[in-house]
């Protein structure tokens, strides 16, 4: 089972829609404008991610009270770091990481590559300021993963993982 949509708030929709069609190339596909019950109006924006069964969706507000202070960062608006809350999206293989790197280096965009050792990522932010990700498995799942998984739930001095095979921070050229 996966998820049908994630929705979020945006204050630049014309910049999100260069982002995530522009250079993610999801399509923009629906738009639903309506008022909303608190007061105001908003339109909301879905973008398709590769199929008719997964979509990003953007909320425009207008007038919706309480919004004016509106932080579009979720960690932010949570008070934790940037890499708590952030999107992951699924890449196919490393080839397709590969591009999807150049790309965001080709768009302008500042990327972080880490190979945590049973996946492999590529991150950058969105101009809603929320870290983006995506990311390939490039291991697998063992019995023992999932042990210490499980016994990890409850352990009050958990072994800390090792550290990943590589870091590296590219800026565009």
């Amino acid at each position: 089972m996966g998820y049908h949509h994630l929705a979020l708030a945006c204050r630049d929709i014309q910049a999100i829609h260069a982002f995530y069609e522009g250079v993610l190339g999801f399509e923009l596909v629906k738009v639903e404008v309506g008022p909303v019950p608190e007061g105001g109006w908003a339109k909301h924006f879905f973008y398709r991610m590769g199929d008719n069964h997964t979509f990003i969706a953007f909320w425009e507000l207008h007038g919706v009270p309480g919004t004016d202070a509106l932080e579009t960062n979720i960690s932010k608006a949570a008070g934790v770091p940037d890499q708590i809350n952030h999107i992951a999206f699924d890449a196919a293989d490393m080839d397709d990481l590969q591009q999807r790197k150049n790309r965001w280096l080709e768009a302008g965009l500042e990327v972080l590559e880490i190979d945590h050792n049973w996946c492999h990522s590529i991150y950058t932010k969105d101009p809603n300021d929320i870290l983006v990700e995506f990311c390939v498995t490039t291991g697998s799942f063992t019995a023992q993963d999932r042990q210490r998984a499980l016994d990890t739930l409850t352990a009050q001095e958990p072994v800390f993982s090792p550290p990943p095979a590589s870091i590296e921070f590219l800026s565009p050229p």
